[in-house]
C-alpha cells in the first residue's frame, strides 16, 4: 500500500441524500431512546449517527433537550431536520409505546445478566428500540427492570465508560453490520 495515492471525495461526491429524500429512504429498524441523556452536544452526536444509520427517530425522554437548540445544532449538523424525533416526559411511556408497536427493547447497560454486544445477534425481522441513560447515571433501573435484554458494549480498560455518543455510534454500526440486507 506504501505510495498509494489517496484523493478525498468532495461533498457534491457522496452521494449525501436530501432531508426528502432521507424521509423516503428504507429506514435501519431501529429507534434510539435518550434517557434523561444531558450533554447537548451528546444529544447532537446522537442525531448525526442516527441520520448516518437512517434509523427509524429518536425519543428524547426526561431531562434530555429537544431541539431547536443552538448546542444541539452545532453537533447534529442538521441532523434533527431528517430524523424524526418524539418527546416524552417518562422514559417508561416511550418504551411502552414501541414494546406495543412490535419493538424489542433493549437497555445499553453494564448489568448483571447484560449481553456482551458481539455476542448478541439481532433477528433481521426485528424491530428495536436501543436505549442509552444519562452520562454519570446510566439508564435508569426502572427502564432496565422493563427492558427485553441489556446489551453491554465489552471494554478492556481502566474507565469502562465510553461516553453516550460513542456507545451510541459502536452500538449502531454493530447491528448494523448484524442485520443489513
Amino acid at each position: 500500500m506504501a505510495g498509494k495515492k489517496f484523493r478525498k471525495l468532495k461533498n457534491e461526491e457522496l452521494g449525501r441524500k436530501s432531508i426528502e429524500e432521507y424521509r423516503q429512504a428504507h429506514k435501519f429498524p431501529v429507534i434510539i431512546i435518550l434517557d434523561n441523556v444531558r450533554s447537548l452536544h451528546n444529544i447532537g452526536s446522537v442525531f448525526r449517527t442516527a441520520d448516518g444509520f437512517l434509523a427509524e427517530a429518536v425519543f428524547l425522554c426526561g431531562i434530555t433537550a429537544c431541539p431547536p437548540h443552538r448546542e444541539i445544532r452545532k453537533t447534529a449538523l442538521g441532523a434533527t431536520e431528517s430524523v424524526p424525533w418524539q418527546y416524552f416526559e417518562h422514559t417508561a411511556e416511550a418504551v411502552c409505546k414501541l414494546r406495543n408497536e412490535g419493538y424489542t427493547i433493549l437497555s445499553v447497560e453494564q448489568a448483571e445478566g447484560s449481553i456482551p454486544l458481539d455476542k448478541f445477534q439481532p433477528d433481521r425481522n426485528s424491530r428495536y428500540a436501543l436505549i442509552f441513560g444519562h452520562e454519570v447515571k446510566g439508564v435508569a433501573q426502572e427502564i432496565v427492570d422493563i427492558s427485553d435484554y441489556c446489551v453491554e458494549i465489552p471494554q478492556f480498560g481502566t474507565k469502562h465508560s465510553f461516553n453516550i455518543s460513542v456507545s451510541a455510534g459502536i452500538v449502531l454500526w454493530d447491528f448494523y453490520l448484524k442485520i443489513k440486507e
